[in-house]
This record gives structure tokens, C-alpha cells and sequence, in this order.
């Protein structure tokens, strides 16, 4: 009769409510965060490089960005992938990881306050602005606001239905014993969370039984402390394959986690009874009284832990021992306002030495990809990613700096001198992105298992090798202004012509021949003929941007 009793009762769950409210919960959440980026756009990491200087700041960062983001596993996620950049120290991403974990207590409380009644109204409202708005900025605001009315209109969808289990006898066996055995119930949020990749879901649903009082404080806030273990997967995989200091960062978001739940499990009963305490002092409701106990564990957690970073990452070195790959240096310092406003002389000479910092870069990617398309692993793809990475920031810092020169009165040498440096680093700002579609062209012949052949890898390899002498010799000449280097680059950019030309034509050979292997890498080979000749193109123009006597490459082209 029990027995019956019980599936009756679980055919009277909509199950389908439940799982298509998780999924409208956790799309949500996705794109939401996705409208968010779209508007932060590259603000987002010119915040994160700029206000993480110090733990504290990268803590507030970290917090307010998983706020808007509502991904602590996301923010957990960038900083590592700038820490596997080379563009943020351990430290650093220390102080970001530590206040994701505080901002993503909000969703918790916001579904305290109830506002899964106002979802639809959300939603209609996100549905009108994304449809009617005309500016792509408008469109992801209406993004922001649907996903956020999505997001707790899943949690409203499958909330009723959630209520019901507590009338089950499996799932009140089961309550039972997770209040007998609190380390069951903090497996079970660990092992829900790296399923579902969200605490915030995990947590939502736990407020949500435990409101229909199916379950007892002391058996839902083990659940909790295992959610906030089960995030941290996201993390571990962002560093899979990367630097060492990458793997440290994700292995401290892990520590840092399991150290908190395991610290609050070891006083779990106290701490049942001081949320008791105060939900019967403020009459605090019951999803409310989870919202806070998960607020005050992570507080708890991160101001124990701050005093200690500098001890933690020591301990992490210790159990991952180890040479850390060096950080990519941009230095940023150098360029120092106050220069340029007093001395533009002086800024512009500052400026060249951080391009030419930015044309080694240039060197550096360029190599990466080179090993990419030898040995076809992907490692050295996400290294030249990482160094096109720097240009960029490199870019729009020099770019700013030498505008606030030009707001100076400059003699007409200086004007000269911003003019070709402001022209040399858009060359190499291109040098980076060809370097980045070249790595495209051959994660597509490698994607669909490609290969290319011996003779036409050797045409490649030489092409690279012209390319990166070329732009060493630029960059000499950009510093030096020796004239004898002019003629020695004009010879190199010649024969990479020459020798894109020969590989072609041998290219069109084995292509008639059938000999070739791939039709995807036969396909593209000329795109990588050309665009390592447009990179020796605009590593040319590196000289000729910083000596007017020379003619511009197309004007070389008709000459010779």
C-alpha cells in the first residue's frame, strides 16, 4: 500500500515542470551573463589588468563582476585564463577568486526576496526592449533584463513542484537521513553542482525544498557547502593544459572552498542553531535564512583567509612544486601621464620603447603559431593567443598615451615621431591578428584530421623564418634608424614574395598531380601562403612608416 501510495504520489510531480524550470534557470543565468559581457565588452578585462594590483581590490572586483555576471565559476574561469595568459600573477587571481565566491551569494538572496513574482514582468519586458531596439547596446540591455525574468521564472516553474517531494516517503527517507548524515548531503551538493555547472541552481532548489519544509535546516545546509565545492570544476578545467601558475590558481579556488565547507561542517550544529537564532529573531523566512547562512559562511571564509594569502600560495608551490612559466611583462607604468603633459619629447621616446616591447611580442606570437602548424598542438595555439592578448592591450594603451601627447603643442619633428609611432603599432596590432587567422587556417585542416604535406610544410617554414627576421630587423631599424638595414629587410621582403610565389605555383602542381591529401588543407594552403605575405607586407611598412623616403609597399610592388 506504501509502496503504491508513493507512486501515485510521484505521478502528481510534473517532472517536466521541474526539469524545463532548471533549464529555463540555467539559460538564464547564461544569457544574461552573455548581455552583460556583450556590454562590458573589453572594459571587462581592462578593469580586471587595471584594479587587481592588490588582494583587496582584486577582491571587490572579482565580487562585483560575478554580480553582474552571476557565474562565480565564470569569473573563477577569467582570471585563471589571464593567469594561464601570463597576464596576472597568482596573487592576483587569488583576490579575484575570493570574491567571486562572495558575489555569488546574491542570487541566493534575491531569490530570498521572492522576486520569481515579478519574473514575467521581466520577461515581457526584456522580450520588448531585444525586439524593438534598434542599437546593439539596447539589445543586450533587453538581453540582460530577459535573462534575469527567465532565470527566476525557471526557479517559480519547477518551485511548486519542488514542494511536493517533501510528500514523498523516499525523499523524506532521504531528508532524514542527510539530518543524520550532514557528509551525505554535502557529497550530494557537490556531485549536483559539477553536473549542473551552477551553484546558484543547486542552492535556488535547496531554498526551495527546504521553504516547503521538506527538509530541515541542518540536512539543506550541507548542500550548500557542497555547492560551492562542485563550482570550482569549472575552474580546474579553464586550467587543463595550461601554465603551472594557472593550475596553482585553480587549485587554490579548490582548497579554498573545500577548507570553508569543511571548516562549517566540523561546526555545523552551532551554526544550525545560529540561523535559527536569527530567523526566529527576525522572523526570517526560510529561503531568506539559507541566503544567509550561505552569505555569512563565504564572509566568514574570506576574511579568515586574507590574512593568510601569502601563506596559502606558499603552500601551494610547496604541494605543486615547480618553475612557473614567466608572466608576460607589460609594463604600463612607463607610460606615465605626467611625462607627456610636461615633457612630449620625452613621452614619445617612452612610447617607442614600449612598441618596440610590443613588436617582440609580435615575434613571440608569430613563433607560437609556427610551432602550432609544425606540431599541431593546440598548447602552442592558446600561447599565441595569449601573446596577440597583449598586443591588443598594448595597443589601446600606447594608442591613448600617444593621443594624450598630441594634446600638446608639438614641434614638427615630435609630430613626425607620433605620426610613424601611432602608424607602427597599427602594423603590428595587424601582425598579431594575421598571426591569429593563420592559427585558424590550420585548426581547420587539423579539425578535420588534415595533414600537409613534406614540401609544402618547408615552403611554410620558410616564410615564418623570413617573417620573424623581418620584423627583428624592423624593429632594429625602428630603434636605431640605421640606414644599412633598409637594403638587407628590401631583400628579405623580396624574396618572401618570391618564395610565396614559387610555393604557390608548386602548391597548383600537387593539387593537378591528385596528390594531395586533404581537401581542406589543400584548400586553405593559399590563404597561408597569403597571409604570411601580408605579414612581411605590414612588417615593411614598420620601416617605411619611420622614413618618408621609402615608398609605400604597394609602390615597392610596382617598381620591382
Amino acid at each position: 500500500m506504501l509502496h503504491i501510495a508513493a507512486n501515485s504520489m510521484s505521478a502528481d510531480i510534473s517532472w517536466d515542470f521541474i526539469i524545463g524550470g532548471l533549464a529555463l534557470f540555467l539559460f538564464g543565468i547564461e544569457f544574461m551573463g552573455d548581455g552583460l559581457k556583450s556590454i562590458a565588452g573589453e572594459k571587462l578585462r581592462d578593469y580586471i589588468d587595471k584594479y587587481t594590483n592588490k588582494p583587496w581590490k582584486g577582491i571587490l572586483v572579482g565580487a562585483l563582476i560575478t554580480v553582474f555576471i552571476q557565474s562565480s565559476s565564470a569569473t573563477s574561469a577569467i582570471a585563471i585564463g589571464f593567469v594561464r595568459a601570463g597576464l596576472m600573477t597568482l596573487e592576483q587571481s587569488i583576490g579575484i577568486i575570493i570574491g567571486a565566491n562572495i558575489g555569488t551569494t546574491v542570487t541566493a538572496f534575491l531569490i530570498g526576496m521572492k522576486v520569481e513574482t515579478l519574473a514575467l514582468y521581466f520577461v515581457f519586458l526584456g522580450v520588448l526592449i531585444t525586439m524593438f531596439s534598434s542599437r546593439k547596446k539596447q539589445t543586450y540591455l533587453g538581453q540582460i533584463i530577459l535573462g534575469f525574468g527567465l532565470l527566476f521564472f525557471g526557479l517559480r516553474l519547477m518551485g511548486d513542484e519542488l514542494s511536493k517531494l517533501g510528500q514523498l516517503d523516499f525523499f523524506e527517507n532521504l531528508a532524514t537521513t542527510m539530518a543524520d548524515q550532514p557528509w551525505l548531503g554535502l557529497l550530494c551538493g557537490t556531485i549536483m553542482t559539477g553536473i549542473v555547472q551552477s551553484s546558484s541552481a543547486v542552492i535556488g532548489i535547496i531554498q526551495k525544498i527546504y521553504d516547503s519544509g521538506a527538509m530541515t535546516l541542518a540536512a539543506a545546509l550541507p548542500f550548500v557547502f557542497g555547492s560551492n565545492i562542485g563550482t570550482t570544476v569549472t575552474a580546474v578545467f579553464a586550467s587543463i593544459g595550461g601554465s603551472l601558475a594557472a593550475k596553482r590558481s585553480a587549485f587554490f579556488n579548490v582548497l579554498f572552498n573545500v577548507i570553508g565547507a569543511l571548516l562549517f561542517m566540523l561546526l555545523l550544529n552551532p551554526y544550525v542553531d545560529f540561523i535559527q537564532y536569527l530567523a526566529d529573531t527576525y522572523n526570517v523566512s526560510p529561503m531568506m535564512q539559507i541566503a544567509i547562512a550561505h552569505i555569512i559562511r563565504t564572509l566568514v571564509i574570506s576574511i579568515l583567509t586574507y590574512p593568510f594569502i601569502n601563506q596559502m600560495v606558499n603552500l601551494i608551490k610547496r604541494i605543486m612544486p615547480g618553475e612557473s612559466e614567466e608572466r608576460i611583462e607589460v609594463d604600463f607604468n612607463a607610460l606615465d601621464p605626467q611625462l607627456a603633459a610636461s615633457l612630449p619629447s620625452g613621452a614619445l621616446v617612452v612610447s617607442k620603447q614600449v612598441t618596440i616591447k610590443m613588436g617582440e611580442l609580435a615575434s613571440d606570437c608569430l613563433k607560437e603559431s609556427q610551432k602550432y602548424f609544425n606540431k599541431q598542438n593546440s598548447k602552442y595555439k592558446d600561447v599565441s593567443r595569449q601573446y596577440e592578448d597583449a598586443i591588443n592591450s598594448l595597443d589601446s594603451k600606447i594608442t591613448s598615451y600617444l593621443m594624450s601627447i598630441a594634446h600638446n603643442s608639438l614641434s614638427e619633428h615630435d609630430t613626425d615621431e607620433f605620426i610613424g609611432n601611432l602608424q607602427v603599432i597599427k602594423n603590428i596590432e595587424r601582425v598579431g591578428d594575421l598571426t591569429m587567422n593563420l592559427n585558424e587556417f590550420y585548426e581547420l585542416a587539423y579539425d578535420d584530421k588534415g595533414i600537409f604535406s613534406s614540401d609544402a610544410i618547408t615552403d611554410v617554414n620558410e616564410m615564418y623564418d623570413t617573417v620573424l627576421e623581418m620584423n627583428e630587423l624592423a624593429l632594429q631599424y625602428f630603434s636605431s634608424r640605421e640606414e644599412h638595414i633598409i637594403k638587407v629587410i628590401t631583400d628579405k621582403e623580396n624574396y618572401l614574395d618570391l618564395v610565396e610565389e614559387k610555393a604557390r605555383q608548386r602548391h597548383f602542381k600537387r593539387m593537378a598531380d591528385n596528390s594531395c591529401n586533404s581537401s581542406v588543407a589543400a584548400g586553405i594552403y593559399v590563404d597561408i601562403l597569403g597571409t604570411l605575405e601580408r605579414i612581411g607586407d605590414h612588417i615593411w611598412n614598420i620601416v617605411k612608416e619611420t622614413n618618408d623616403d621609402l615608398p609605400l609597399h604597394e609602390e615597392l610592388e610596382e617598381k620591382i
